[in-house]
């Protein structure tokens, strides 16, 4: 960066830090109590920051990242200001952990936007702050930031796992991915993305050469979405496999993710499953609908960066091209609707939760309504596919085969399961207009506004509990 951006970045920064610091000092006053997943984290933070290691609450799922970052960032602090009582892991300074790493976030995903697209001189550094700056305040993620869950935590050590990724730092990134893997243990899937970049990567190479001994100049992305080019695709993946050197070469390239992984494979087998506690309400199954919720998702926060005029008239286009293409995909769809939607007992019974009022007014209005919703499925995985145009074939196989893995086997509509996929999915896309990116910004602020406004005063009480109860993502 110029002298010039480095202090209008810096500005920036301050500027998102002190609003965040403002909002948290609100919503701390209004809810000092620990709230929601928060009556698990923050007495099991509280016993680490006492140093009982060896007591662990059954109920908490994931493994304990969040925790051993609170005591290893609160007790330099502790000492430093000779803080003492109950002040020193209270409720408002473990969530505090959670604004640092929003900052954190603000900066990795600046980094990754200028490693990615370096070369596009279309799009100046006001842009690429400015789109680091919105998503750093992805309303999903923005919210959680205030309250203390392992989301800020997660999508900044993951983040900055595939940053020493794209720098080439494969054992760095590894190390970052087992940080990551501590903060939420899904997150093997984006380790196993980093490695499947590198393996996109010389797959890329490999067609490139390939196809110019064939005198043949079309690129990876530009394969033609039928039978054909799927069989073309399929002979060159099987090729690629059987050839020594290439599984050599790929080995060589991968070893510290694969490390990673085995490490993970040992925690798994030795754990008896991934889930760490409350295994009965975290049971996986193939609950296919997830992707198109998650598509739906996308296509609702990409819509200021993503949609025009053209983009409709280009998919109805593609439509009436390939007809019987499309008619198979869509008949293919239904039959993922049908048989493979699941409904968790929380998505019902939970009325604090955003998913709990869409699947109740959208979903369960009629038991027609989720085929009728398959054109709109289809139209945003068209739409997720058309942005990611710029990008080879090979890294969309391996983004999907991982966004596929990551939501999927849930079987709970969660919002938050969708936060790293999306981002990685929009820094990835090209770099947006100052004008898109205002409006993005805009949606971005208006939606984060809302959902402040109502946790803190649209509070209402349960029949059996005199607790104020409070609405969130």
């Amino acid at each position: 960066m110029e002298k010039f951006e480095v202090h209008v970045f810096i500005a920036l920064c301050s500027i998102n830090f002190l609003i965040s610091c403002l909002l948290f000092s609100k919503i701390t006053r209004e809810q000092r109590d620990p709230y929601m997943d928060e009556i698990f984290h923050v007495p099991q933070a509280q016993k680490y920051c006492e140093g009982k290691f060896n007591e662990w609450d059954p109920m908490i799922t994931t493994l304990p990242g969040l925790y051993l970052a609170s005591v290893g960032l609160i007790r330099p602090v502790v000492w430093l200001a000779d803080l003492k009582g109950s002040v020193v892991c209270s409720t408002a300074m473990l969530r505090f952990i959670n604004l640092l790493f929003n900052s954190g976030n603000l900066y990795i995903i600046y980094l990754i936007i200028s490693r990615l697209h370096m070369k596009d001189k279309s799009r100046s550094a006001t842009c690429r702050m400015l789109s680091a700056l919105v998503l750093s305040t992805f309303p999903v993620l923005y919210f959680f930031t205030f309250l203390y869950y392992t989301d800020a935590g997660s999508t900044f050590f993951t983040l900055f796992m595939y940053l020493m990724a794209l720098y080439g730092s494969h054992k760095a990134a590894a190390l970052l991915g087992i940080c990551a893997v501590l903060f939420r243990q899904t997150n093997i899937i984006w380790v196993a993305f980093c490695a499947g970049t590198v393996v996109a990567q010389k797959m890329d190479e490999s067609w490139r050469t390939e196809q110019s001994k064939k005198r043949d100049e079309k690129s990876p992305s530009q394969v033609p979405l039928t039978i054909n080019g799927a069989m073309r695709v399929m002979r060159f993946l099987l090729e690629f496999l059987k050839t020594p050197n290439n599984i050599k070469a790929v080995v060589l390239s991968t070893w510290p993710y694969i490390a990673a992984a085995v490490l993970f494979a040992v925690f798994v087998v030795l754990n008896n499953g991934i889930v760490v506690g409350d295994r009965s309400s975290h049971e996986a199954c193939l609950n296919f609908p997830q992707i198109f919720y998650f598509l739906s998702f996308t296509l609702i926060f990409s819509l200021p960066t993503s949609l025009s005029y053209q983009k409709g008239v280009r998919f109805l286009q593609s439509l009436r091209k390939q007809p019987l293409f499309n008619a198979v995909l869509m008949t293919f769809f239904l039959v993922l609707v049908w048989k493979f939607t699941f409904v968790h007992k929380y998505l019902l019974a939970d009325n604090r939760h955003f998913p709990f009022y869409v699947w109740k007014r959208i979903f369960q209005r009629h038991e027609l309504v989720r085929f009728l919703l398959v054109p709109g499925y289809a139209f945003a995985a068209w739409n997720f596919l058309d942005t990611l145009r710029s990008k080879s074939l090979f890294w969309i196989l391996v983004f999907s085969a991982c966004l596929v893995a990551a939501t999927v086997p849930q079987k709970l509509l969660e919002f938050r399961y969708f936060i790293l996929p999306y981002l990685l999915y929009r820094v990835h896309i090209p770099v947006p207009s100052l004008p898109r990116l205002l409006l993005e910004f805009g949606l971005y602020t208006a939606v984060n506004a809302a959902t402040v406004y109502i946790f803190i005063y649209k509070t209402f009480q349960w029949p059996d509990s005199t607790a104020a109860q409070r609405f969130m993502w």
